[in-house]
């Protein structure tokens, strides 16, 4: 199948500059990168088609070839020009090390470094992490320089061929029979220098800058989970593509709620006569307060489901449970007719202590036999 004509891949003319290629680029490299089109394989092929075009039209050498012989100059079947088998290594090692992550190594013009990525802490709380929201955070960051659209060079200039390596980005230092060859000390391996650097940026092409972004929470996120911002961490240098920005999610402790999972526990303190006559009390959940049954003879430690009350997680559909522990609890500061009252319903349950106490009296009982077993 014929390729397409690299001018139109980036929607330049033919007289474009490097800035106007690079700032094309950029455009369609964000619409078409695979993170925005989520596994579409067309999509891939056309940021590839992107890639390479790219990579032909902002090297002198390469696209002077282009423009004189077409495709056929990278055409290893015809062994091609300005260049030929090593410009087609070059082409398509640097587009598939930029997809997958990888890298073209060894000798060749070293390129001008991708932004680093950065990451921003965020703190939710529950509420919030289980509800989802979006918010603002400020991120100081290295964003493109303006003036030289992030090329590093003073407005109305451009980067020029380097004289010492002719923009191979290495040289080559003889000694006797040995010729070894290193980065070029004039461009550091560049393969150009900026002989009027922009002011603002110092030659970089990046400038410190604090900026403020909107970041959607998803509903059910929890501590761990990290978003990722494509394109938002910092500018590369000299119009290399920017890195990402990872929003690291903290969830606050509750005061009430414990999150595992889908999950919520918590302790719901239960009064002695509702423990040991029933009855119906509130409990509370992230949508307001329920009404849960507890029954007669409830012991401390009793743990209640409320299906459906949990949390939503954000990798699955399904909706966890509340989980209430109900713990008993004593009661404080009687008064002197609480206290007979009390001495009183003791007294009328000693008759028949296995029968209303069986647990307390299991256990003496087994404290019992215990002892009895060391002394025999």
């Amino acid at each position: 199948m014929s390729k397409r004509d690299y001018y139109e891949v980036l929607g330049v003319s033919k007289s474009s500059t490097e800035r106007e290629i690079k700032k094309a680029y950029k455009k369609l490299a964000m619409k078409y990168h695979p993170d925005r089109t989520q596994g579409d394989k067309g999509m891939e092929e056309k940021f590839k088609e992107i890639q390479e075009a790219h990579e032909i039209l902002t090297d002198e050498q390469k696209r002077g070839a282009y423009d004189q012989y077409g495709h056929a100059a990278f055409d290893q079947s015809r062994g091609g020009h300005g260049g030929g088998n090593g410009d087609f290594g070059d082409i398509f090692g640097d587009v598939f090390g930029d997809i997958f992550g990888g890298g073209r190594q060894g000798g060749g013009r070293s390129r001008a470094r991708s932004g680093s990525d950065l990451r921003y802490n965020l703190d939710l709380s529950l509420e919030e992490a289980v509800k989802g929201k979006e918010v603002e955070i400020r991120v100081p960051t290295l964003v493109e320089c303006e003036p030289c659209d992030g090329s590093g060079a003073k407005k109305g200039s451009s980067a020029k061929t380097c004289s010492t390596c002719h923009g191979n980005g290495q040289v080559q230092m003889r000694q006797g029979f040995f010729a070894v060859q290193q980065t070029c000390p004039t461009c550091n391996g560049k393969g150009k220098v900026i002989s009027e650097p922009c002011s603002p940026c110092r030659g970089q092409g990046r400038v410190e800058e604090t900026k403020t972004l909107s970041v959607k929470i998803p509903p059910g996120v929890d501590t761990g989970d990290r978003i990722r911002l494509s394109g938002e961490g910092e500018a590369g240098e000299q119009g290399a593509p920017s890195g990402d920005l990872y929003v690291q999610v903290q969830v606050r402790e509750h005061d009430i709620f414990q999150r595992d999972g889908n999950n919520l526990y918590c302790e719901v303190p239960l009064s002695f006569t509702t423990a040991a006559l029933g009855g119906d009390i509130e409990v509370p959940t992230l949508n307001g307060k329920v009404k849960l049954k507890v029954n007669p003879e409830t012991q401390t430690g009793r743990m209640f489901r409320l299906r459906g009350k949990g949390v939503k997680s954000v990798r699955s559909s399904s909706i966890g449970d509340l989980m209430c522990k109900v713990v008993i609890e004593t009661p404080v500061k009687l008064s002197s007719k609480q206290k007979e009252l009390l001495e009183e319903f003791e007294k009328s349950m000693s008759d028949s202590p296995q029968k209303h106490r069986p647990k307390e009296q299991g256990f003496f009982d087994g404290v019992k036999k215990f002892f009895d077993d060391l002394t025999n």
